[in-house]
């Protein structure tokens, strides 16, 4: 059921494009999912991240098989596709990405579909919520801070 509707939704198309555009390697992994493996684009930076029912890496097969607890995580990611019927995912992504971003200076702490995947299974440390505006405030003051040093 859910490959099938994360085929239809375009979700998984559009991971296999990337992985394509990626140089990446394919396989099947379990239940319904596929790999994509020894990715070479640098975005986005992380150890994985899931497409419809892809999930990408730069890591080799081995890096997931060693790895069941963060393969169940992207798999609950596949799921969130399929439940927003795809596409629409990858804007309310970036937007939870944002707001976790801005409240901890971490885009997963917050964000519901990481923490609905599990934040611990996908190797995420939890950073406690800050004032509104503080990440900012850190964010400016280093960027200052490194523009003086040159």
């Amino acid at each position: 059921m859910k490959l099938v509707g994360n085929v239809l939704n375009l979700t998984t198309a559009l991971g296999v494009l990337v992985g394509v555009i990626g140089r990446a390697k394919f396989s099947r992994g379990p239940r319904g999912l596929f790999y994509a493996t020894g990715y070479r684009l640098g975005f986005p930076v992380a150890s994985a991240f899931t497409l419809g029912n892809l999930v990408l890496t730069k890591n080799d097969r081995a890096y997931f098989d060693r790895r069941p607890l963060l393969v169940k995580h992207e798999e609950r990611h596949s799921w969130q596709y399929f439940c927003l019927l795809g596409l629409p995912m990858l804007p309310l992504y970036a937007l939870a990405a944002g707001w976790s971003w801005l409240r901890t200076g971490c885009p997963a702490s917050r964000n519901p579909f990481e923490r609905l995947a599990s934040l611990k299974d996908g190797n995420y440390i939890e950073h406690p919520v800050q004032p509104l505006g503080q990440t900012l405030a850190q964010t400016f003051s280093g960027l200052r801070s490194r523009r003086k040093g040159q």
